[in-house]
């Protein structure tokens, strides 16, 4: 199976680094890796790894220069292509069908060749032009999977994330199942949402 990484200028090269590394441990993939000179430096920035030590994990790496490589051809089969993380900068420009170096070449033969194409865009908040960019993309094929930070329950203050009154908190909703998770209730939380 044959997977094309690409990792890009956006904050949160570290996402990028541990698919990598987790596809790496798989012996039915063979990786195809992509790096823009942002993100080598965001890398650098972040993780304190330099781009050699990403593409070790990759059995190929491009020159983003190189649009003549196999990876901008359709007739080289790949099974997916994931850019993580995505920057709005390539998003954007991949949307508009774009092609002018490697990584946005490969992602439009992914795209017009019906393959996946998942784009895990993190730079926020999104303004309006984004989301239709967004929305274009989702209409061509693509995947958009921002990631999302999780925390586990260890992690969570004792009534994280739970409604409290007090000075500030807004007016008083209704207690019972119809409050919000987010909002302040006058009541006890329903169980469903403790």
């Amino acid at each position: 199976m044959r997977i094309i990484v690409a990792v890009t200028g956006a904050s949160g090269s570290i996402y990028g680094l541990r698919l990598l590394e987790k596809l790496r441990s798989n012996p039915a993939v063979e990786l195809h890796l992509l790096v823009t000179r942002t993100g080598e430096r965001t890398l650098y920035l972040e993780t304190g790894r330099k781009p050699a030590e990403l593409r070790a994990l990759a059995h190929f790496s491009y020159s983003i220069e190189d649009v003549g490589a196999r990876l901008a051809s359709g007739s080289f089969p790949t099974q997916a292509m994931v850019v993580a993380p995505c920057s709005i900068r390539t998003m954007s420009a991949i949307a508009s069908g774009i092609s002018s170096n490697l990584l946005l070449r490969a992602a439009d033969v992914t795209l017009k060749e019906r393959r996946r194409l998942i784009l895990m865009v993190r730079e926020t908040p999104f303004h309006l032009g984004h989301l239709r960019s967004m929305v274009a993309l989702t209409e061509m094929g693509a995947i958009i999977a921002p990631p999302i930070r999780i925390l586990s329950p260890a992690a969570e203050r004792p009534g994280a994330g739970r409604p409290q009154r007090g000075p500030g908190a807004g007016p008083a909703r209704p207690a019972g199942p119809g409050c919000p998770p987010l909002g302040p209730c006058s009541g006890p939380l329903p169980r469903s949402l403790k």
